[in-house]
């Protein structure tokens, strides 16, 4: 068992929905809170310091050239927000992403469409993401937005072949890498991003309420910004100035006070993936990822991941009738996954041991027999 992780009843095979919070964490928070308690706002400079710092690690996570170049945010739909209803859309544009997004990566280019009469084409892809996406492209098209890696199947889409040839058109290319940031590394400007958003509380292993957003510093004005406040302003901390000149940073995406506990719990999470390697924490991912294809196969499970695309989602479809059943089994007992794409999903992290994964992959063997006996007798 990894000391960060000492759980207890459960093997989390569900990093993909809401992951746990290594001990670090625990510890980050309990010492914030304690700090608040004993001294109230004393250190109120310091914690500003802190969030420099988490900014820091954020940058070097995104791959982004600066910390300035990195916005803190509630989520990843408030980032997908401000590009929807930011960008600076003319009559006739369009927007292309794959169909089956998540949810936040929908409704907001859908809502831009409706509000600004711009065309939002939900493209269909299949084997070659990529090239589907493409071919959905013309010379209207303002934006590309897509998951670097499906919530659903966990296909992973080629970002960087993607991107350059998003670039040489001159469109933008929007990435929603919460499936991806944490589970292997990422390069936002090898692979030519203007926009990437993630929430924390995925692979990252941090809280709800608190994301990361980088915009390509080229083009940062061209965001036309949806919120105001203190926070956001070029002289922020001078509070008598009139002036509202937004800050030259990705700070300007930041309107009021920062979420505090949030960055500070963020920092400890992102402190142990970053000293343990993301090349480290890719391979591990990996490793765990072909140990249950294997495991899964010898059960007659149907793997739904697409081959050579693999991140750190497995999807398979076992052989039974009733998948909400042996769903819930699994749930049961303490083997935590997800119901997605038409089967069951496991997204195991690097810490996670080969005993873990035997050990979920021994109830999953004896559910299944035990469905198949009832089924027949």
């Amino acid at each position: 068992m990894h000391p960060e992780f000492p759980q207890e009843g459960i093997i989390h095979l569900n990093h993909a929905a809401v992951g746990p919070w290594p001990r670090r964490t625990e510890e980050a928070v309990c010492r914030f809170a304690g700090e608040n308690v004993g001294h109230g706002s004393r250190d109120y400079l310091q914690w500003m310091r802190h969030v420099d710092a988490t900014r820091e690690l954020a940058r070097a996570l995104i791959g982004a050239p600066a910390a300035d170049d990195i916005a803190f945010v509630k989520n990843t739909s408030e980032a997908l927000s401000m590009v929807a209803f930011g960008l600076d859309w003319k009559p006739g544009d369009n927007v292309v992403f794959p169909a089956g997004e998540f949810p936040s990566n929908r409704v907001v280019w859908l809502a831009a469409a409706e509000r600004f009469g711009i065309e939002a084409r939900e493209v269909p892809i299949g084997e070659e993401p990529e090239r589907d996406l493409l071919a959905a492209c013309d010379a209207q098209t303002k934006l590309v937005a897509a998951s670097a890696v499906r919530y659903d199947s966990g296909m992973r889409i080629d970002i960087q072949a993607l991107g350059a040839e998003l670039r040489a058109r001159r469109i933008l290319f929007c990435v929603d890498a919460i499936q991806h940031l944490g589970a292997l590394p990422f390069d936002a400007p090898g692979c030519h991003a203007d926009f990437v958003m993630a929430d924390a509380h995925k692979w990252l292993l941090a809280p709800e309420g608190i994301g990361v957003f980088y915009v390509n510093p080229e083009i940062r004005e061209r965001l036309t910004l949806q919120e105001y406040g203190w926070n956001m302003l070029a002289h922020a901390g001078d509070f008598s100035n009139p002036e509202i000149e937004p800050a030259a940073s990705a700070r300007r995406f930041e309107p009021g006070s920062p979420n505090m506990l949030g960055i500070h719990a963020l920092h400890a999470s992102l402190s142990l993936l970053l000293e343990t390697g993301l090349d480290t924490v890719d391979h591990d991912i990996r490793e765990h990822w072909l140990h249950l294809e294997d495991g899964l196969r010898s059960l007659d499970c149907h793997i739904l991941t697409p081959k050579g695309r693999r991140a750190g989602i497995l999807t398979f479809r076992p052989p039974v009738e009733d998948l909400d059943a042996l769903y819930a089994s699994l749930q049961g007992h303490g083997i935590l996954c997800a119901l997605r794409g038409g089967g069951i999903r496991f997204s195991p992290h690097f810490y996670l041991t080969r005993e873990q994964i035997d050990h979920a992959l021994e109830f999953l063997r004896e559910s299944l027999r035990t469905t198949r006996t009832v089924r027949t007798s």
